[in-house]
C-alpha cells in the first residue's frame, strides 16, 4: 500500500482504495453497455416527409396564437411560422425582415420602408410581434413536436427593390449598399433559425420570399420619379448573392416568387432545396402552358427538386363559379362562410396531376416532388377559408403520395 496522501487520494478516486502502484487490480472487467454510452441526438431529417403541405406565410388575423395553433393543427408535417400583416406596421413581409436586420436601421416614411440612422419606434415594433409570434409557434408546438417547421423572410432582391435610400431612391441602386444587406440579413437569419430550432426541436426550413425578383432581372422598377426604371440586375450578379446567403444559413433553403415568370432555372443553381412558385399561373397551368414554362418546370423536376406548388385559391370561389362538387371533402367545416364554395379536391389535385402528366412524371412522385400550398393572398381571406385553404392543402398532400385512380 502506498503511503503517499497525494497517489492514495488518487487511487480512491479512480476507485481503488488501499491499492498500490503498478500491481494489477482485482474485480472483474466491466464493459459499458449500451445503456451506459452517453446519448447522442438523433440525425436530422434531409428533407420534409412525403406528402407534406404548408402555407405561403400571411393569414388573416390579428391574434398569433390562434393563427399558430390552426397552421399546427391544420398543417402538421411543414407547419409554418404565420404572418398576420392585418396587425399593421412592421407585421408586413418588409417589416418583419426589417426586425432581423443586424446593424442596419430602416423606418417608415410615406412612401415605405427607408434606411435611417438609428433604430426607432416602427422597427422596434416590428422586432416585437416577430417575437410574439415565435412565442405562439413554441406553445403551439408543444403538443406532438412537429420534425419540420418553416420561416419566412423576403430575399435580398425584393428586400433591396422595397427599401429606400436617404436619399430616396432604392438599395437596389446602391451596390455597396445591396452588399451592406445582404451581409446583415445573413447574419440577422441565422440568430433567427437558431432561435426557431432551439424552441421547437424541429429542423428549420426558410422560405426566403423573392416576388420582385422578376422586375429587378426585368430592370422594370420605376425610380422615385416614376420617369424612369431602375437598371436590370445581371442574371450572374443575382445568383451569386442568392448562393452567397443560401451557403451561409446552414439550414436548408427554399426560395418563392409567385410573379408571373419565374425564374425558376436561375433560382435552382443556387443551392436552395425547393422552389415555391403559383401552379395557378396560365403559363404554367392548363391550355394556356408555354412550353418554355413547362420545360423549366420539367428540369427543377429533374433535378430532384421539389415545387411548392400553389394549387388552393387564396379566395374562396363565389356560388355559381365553384368547380364540380361531387368530390368536395367530407370534413369540410361546419362553420365556414356560408357564402364559400369549397372546390373540389379532385379539381384543385388536377392540376398538380396534369403537370405531371405533360412532363412525363408518374403522378406517384408528386408525394416528393411537390408541396401543395395555397397561393398568395390568404391574409386577404376570412379565417374560416384561410383554415378551409390549409386543410385542403393538407388533403392534396395525402392524394400526392397515394393518387386516386379515379383521378
Amino acid at each position: 500500500m502506498s503511503t503517499d496522501p497525494d497517489i492514495e487520494a488518487a487511487l480512491a478516486a479512480a476507485g481503488l482504495p488501499g491499492g498500490t502502484p503498478g500491481t494489477t487490480a482485482g474485480g472483474p472487467l466491466v464493459i459499458p453497455g449500451v445503456d451506459d454510452l452517453p446519448e447522442t441526438p438523433a440525425p436530422r431529417p434531409e428533407r420534409w416527409a412525403p406528402g407534406a403541405a404548408t402555407g405561403v406565410g400571411s393569414l388573416p388575423g390579428t391574434a398569433p396564437g390562434e393563427a399558430a395553433a390552426v397552421v399546427v393543427g391544420e398543417l402538421p408535417l411543414l407547419p409554418h411560422l404565420p404572418e398576420l400583416p392585418a396587425r399593421g406596421v412592421g407585421a408586413d413581409m418588409i417589416g418583419r425582415t426589417a426586425a432581423l436586420l443586424v446593424d442596419l436601421a430602416v423606418e417608415v416614411v410615406p412612401t415605405g420602408w427607408r434606411v435611417t440612422a438609428r433604430p426607432g419606434r416602427d422597427q422596434r415594433r416590428a422586432r416585437d410581434l416577430l417575437r410574439f409570434d415565435v412565442d405562439a409557434l413554441d406553445t403551439a408546438c408543444a403538443g406532438p413536436r412537429p420534425e419540420w417547421v418553416k420561416v419566412q423572410a423576403a430575399g435580398p432582391w425584393t428586400l433591396a427593390a422595397s427599401v429606400e435610400l436617404r436619399t430616396g431612391n432604392r438599395v437596389l441602386t446602391d451596390h455597396g449598399a445591396v452588399r451592406e444587406f445582404l451581409a446583415s440579413l445573413g447574419e440577422g437569419l441565422r440568430a433567427h433559425l437558431a432561435e426557431v430550432a432551439e424552441r421547437t426541436g424541429a429542423q428549420v426550413l426558410l422560405q426566403l420570399d423573392e416576388p420582385g425578383l422578376p422586375a429587378v432581372l426585368a430592370g422594370s422598377l420605376p425610380t422615385p420619379s416614376g420617369f424612369g426604371t431602375v437598371r436590370a440586375v445581371p442574371e450572374p450578379d443575382v445568383q451569386d448573392a442568392l448562393e452567397e446567403l443560401v451557403a451561409g444559413l446552414g439550414a436548408p433553403v427554399v426560395v418563392h416568387c409567385c410573379a408571373p415568370n419565374p425564374p425558376l432555372a436561375l433560382l435552382t443553381r443556387t443551392g436552395v432545396v425547393g422552389v415555391g412558385i403559383d401552379a395557378t399561373l396560365p403559363s404554367i397551368s392548363g391550355d394556356t402552358a408555354l412550353p418554355a414554362a413547362l420545360d423549366a418546370v420539367g428540369e427543377v423536376w429533374d433535378a430532384g427538386t421539389p415545387l411548392l406548388l400553389g394549387l388552393v385559391p387564396a379566395m374562396p370561389p363565389r356560388p355559381g363559379q365553384s368547380p364540380d362538387r361531387s368530390d368536395v371533402t367530407a370534413d369540410a367545416d361546419p362553420d365556414a362562410d356560408p357564402d364559400a364554395v369549397p372546390p373540389a379536391l379532385r379539381t384543385l389535385a388536377r392540376r398538380a396531376f396534369d403537370l405531371a402528366d405533360r412532363l412525363g412524371f408518374d403522378r406517384t412522385r408528386l408525394g416528393d416532388l411537390a408541396v401543395p400550398t395555397p397561393t398568395c393572398g390568404l391574409a386577404g381571406a376570412t379565417q374560416e377559408w384561410a383554415r378551409t385553404a390549409m386543410r385542403l392543402s393538407r388533403q392534396l398532400g395525402e392524394a400526392f403520395v397515394d393518387p386516386p385512380e379515379s383521378w
